[in-house]
Formats: C-alpha cells, sequence, structure tokens
C-alpha cells in the first residue's frame, strides 16, 4: 500500500470510528417508551413478591428487591435482591437493532458466576409496556456447555405499568414471574455483588 492510498484509509477508518460514537442509535417508539417509563425510576428500589411459580424454590421466599441503580440513554441496570443474595443483575441495553436483556450473575467476591451475561434479544417492535427477549445464540451455547438443556428455549419477559414492574420467564413446562409494587419506593439496598459504589 503507498502512502496516499495508506492516508485515505486511515482518514476513512478514523471517520467511521467518530461517526459510530458520535451517531444515536436507531431505536423505535416502542422501544423508547419502554426504556424511558423503566428509567423515570432510576436511583429508586421497590420490593416484589411472585406471583407465579410452577416449581416453587425455598429461596424465594426471602424478601424480594430491584434497584434502578444506574441508568443512561443506553443502557439500565436493575439488581435483584433475593434475601441477602446481592449476585443477580439485570441490564437492559439499546442495541441499534432493538432491546437486549442480560442477567449478570457474580459470586460474593465479585467473581463471574460460571453461568452469567445470558439473555436474549427482541425480534418485534412489542409493545410501550411489554417487551419480550428470546434467549440468544451466546445463551443457548452457554446453556449447552453447562447441562442446562432445559433452558435453550427461554423467553424473558418484562412488563413496566405506573404501579407495577413485572419479570417473567417462560419456557415449555416454566412459568416464573415476579411482581414489583412501583407506589412504595424503598431504601436502597446496599451495591450488588461484584459492583463498585456509584453516587446517588
Amino acid at each position: 500500500m503507498d502512502i496516499n492510498k495508506g492516508l485515505i484509509f486511515s482518514f476513512i477508518f478514523l471517520s467511521s470510528a467518530a461517526l459510530s460514537r458520535e451517531a444515536p442509535l436507531v431505536s423505535i417508539p416502542t422501544h423508547d417508551a419502554f426504556f424511558s417509563s423503566i428509567a423515570e425510576h432510576c436511583g429508586k428500589a421497590f420490593e416484589g413478591k411472585v406471583a407465579v411459580d410452577n416449581q416453587p424454590s425455598a429461596a424465594f421466599d426471602n424478601k424480594l428487591v430491584m434497584f434502578l441503580r444506574k441508568c443512561n440513554q443506553t443502557e439500565l441496570q436493575i439488581p435483584f435482591y433475593v434475601g441477602d443474595n446481592a449476585s443477580r443483575t439485570w441490564i437492559i441495553k439499546k442495541t441499534g437493532s432493538g432491546l437486549s436483556l442480560k442477567h449478570d450473575h457474580r459470586h460474593k467476591d465479585g467473581s463471574d458466576d460460571p453461568v452469567t451475561m445470558y439473555g436474549g434479544h427482541t425480534l418485534d417492535a412489542g409493545y410501550d409496556q411489554i417487551q419480550s427477549f428470546p434467549v440468544d445464540q451466546y445463551s443457548i451455547e452457554l446453556f449447552a456447555q453447562h447441562g442446562l438443556p432445559q433452558s435453550i428455549t427461554n423467553t424473558w419477559q418484562i412488563y413496566i405499568y405506573p404501579d407495577k414492574f413485572s419479570y417473567r420467564l417462560v419456557r415449555e413446562g416454566r412459568e416464573f414471574r415476579v411482581d414489583f409494587d412501583l407506589t412504595k419506593a424503598i431504601s436502597a439496598p446496599a451495591e450488588p455483588w461484584g459492583y463498585e459504589a456509584i453516587n446517588r
């Protein structure tokens, strides 16, 4: 490659990189409305209860809390506390082709759980109040690798209404849903495992 071609290539590359940093992500009204409705509660925590669980676990008999811990224009971080267990954080992101939902699972020392960052991505417009996240390819491979074949057909759903936030997991033979009361904010809990404190 001669010097002139190299300079042209560098200019194009740098210009593209600058545009990718500055250009807003493509988003559609239903995704924006859904995202914004959740972000309105940023900085607040809410208590919830299991509404549906066809395979009950004693763990979920504990106090359940969600905390809208951190929000920006493209990402929401929502730790989900089950009693004293602060290992779970839901992460909703605008991706430019829709919304993704990831589950960040950590150990108490902050290290990653072997099964972490699994989740799904929207396939359609959804609704202002409801979005569905069918399992993505990364998660399918992760579940298969770790002996969790039952999870490769997971779909997660999140509902947001003025008085209620719901997290739901469904697959063949399995349904779990927890509802959080948005009318009564509670004291914010400690930081989730593996996350540094932020100014509130």
